[in-house]
């Protein structure tokens, strides 16, 4: 015969006055109460996350939550919380495929206007465009754009226009 182990009473009724002002109300207990904290504990990090998510760019929000998720699955990995990383594992992959932002597209723009600036010469430039001509528009299009933006500014400085 075993000795049953000790344990606390689960659910303590008093003779308080409970919620409603009548005596014998049911007073929650500490387990409760800590699920009760843990609860909004996970509520207020997926707010913070939420928010954080909103601030971060494009390219790094998948990677957020890809990271969020690995964690959260590596700590749970025994339970049924471990489900959540494969799909961890799978969005920081997928991190690695988002284009970059805007920023990254205008700052290749600038370099590409400050090195066709160095075709000053209208013999350099015929050169240019005679090499352009070899290839299809579509893949040309940006330099011809910005070869065009640049002889129309020069040709207007030329000119002693402004604007």
């Amino acid at each position: 015969m075993w000795l049953r182990p000790h344990r606390r009473t689960l659910v303590v009724w008093s003779s308080s006055a409970g919620p409603a002002g009548r005596p014998g109300g049911l007073r929650l207990t500490r387990s409760r109460r800590v699920r009760r904290w843990i609860r909004t504990g996970a509520l207020l990090a997926v707010l913070g996350l939420t928010r954080l998510a909103a601030a971060a760019r494009p390219r790094w929000r998948p990677l957020l939550a890809g990271g969020v998720l690995t964690a959260a699955g590596v700590m749970l990995r025994s339970g049924s919380g471990g489900v959540v990383l494969l799909p961890g594992l799978l969005l920081l992959a997928s991190a690695l495929f988002v284009p970059g932002g805007p920023g990254t597209a205008r700052t290749r723009h600038g370099e590409l206007e400050r090195e066709l600036a160095a075709y000053s010469t209208p013999a350099q430039r015929r050169d240019l465009e005679a090499t352009l001509d070899q290839y299809p528009d579509d893949d040309t299009r940006e330099l011809r754009d910005i070869l065009a933006r640049q002889a129309m500014t020069g040709h207007a400085d030329r000119a002693g226009w402004r604007g």
